[in-house]
């Protein structure tokens, strides 16, 4: 597939999906989300892939929100009920990918960055990354699943005061509140997000799916049940191939040599 809004490339077992909108932000439409989730059907087919990043092209923006210009000709309820689901179901892929999803947020993260930022599993900003939910402002709310990732991951008081004021906040304060994992100047982003993404990378394929689906899965169900499908989880990673030469390189005091089998 050519693409016009995003651009995928692929190095060292990591693959970067760059939403490339430049000249408006990385503002996305629904075709960027569309090809985002075209993106991820190709990497899950690769097997050499074990981590993605998701970023911004250019030095301002990580997504800037809304194509603005594009929403402001909806008609009304009918069009938007049935393009809002897909991009929901795009975010729901990213949340519940397979492989892990760290997003680098390179600048301003307003409405749909903010919420594609929360798809991912982590969240690594430059200290001039802006975040907000400002729909409110518009007449409109969040709909890639603002209202509902946000107070899971922050709390239902701070998320409310963001989503009803449609306030922005700096990426000191996004950490402080536990929205993003790190912060670190500009000139580190790369670097920052690059040795994290091997570390992932250097672990078994298998564990890390199985790791970030019991968490996922557990999330979203009481304690008990979360255990057990843990439990389910465990088992699954121990009839692996990687379970085997993991445990065998401990024994042998080598770094192991996994294979995502």
């Amino acid at each position: 597939m050519s693409y016009q809004d995003i651009y995928l490339t692929k190095q060292d077992h990591i693959a970067t999906i760059t939403v490339d909108r430049p000249q408006v932000l990385n503002a996305i439409r629904f075709q960027t989300m569309m090809e985002i989730d075209h993106a991820l059907d190709e990497i899950r087919m690769d097997d050499s892939i074990r981590v993605v990043t998701l970023t911004g092209a250019g030095e301002r923006a990580f997504v800037s929100g809304g194509d603005i210009s594009i929403m402001a000709e909806a008609t009304g309820y009918v069009e938007t009920l049935t393009e809002v689901p897909s991009g929901q179901q795009v975010c729901n892929r990213i949340e519940n990918f397979p492989k892990p999803v760290i997003a680098r947020v390179n600048g301003l993260a307003l409405g749909g960055g903010t919420e594609l930022a929360l798809c991912c599993d982590i969240r690594i900003a430059s200290e001039d990354a802006i975040f907000g939910l400002p729909e409110i402002r518009l007449g409109i709310i969040p709909g890639y699943g603002g209202t509902q990732r946000l107070p899971r991951l922050i709390g239902m008081g701070r998320a409310k005061e963001l989503i009803l004021t449609g306030s922005h906040i700096d990426a000191q304060e996004a950490y402080r509140i536990g929205l993003v994992n790190r912060v670190v100047p500009k000139n580190e982003l790369d670097m920052a997000v690059l040795e994290l993404s091997q570390k992932i990378a250097s672990k078994s394929p298998v564990a890390l799916h199985m790791a970030k689906e019991s968490i996922n899965g557990g999330m979203q169900t009481d304690l008990n049940t979360g255990l057990s499908f843990e439990s389910k989880c465990f088992s699954l990673c121990f009839g692996s191939e990687d379970r085997v030469e993991g445990m065998k390189a401990f024994l042998e005091k080598r770094k192991p040599s996994f294979k995502g089998r």
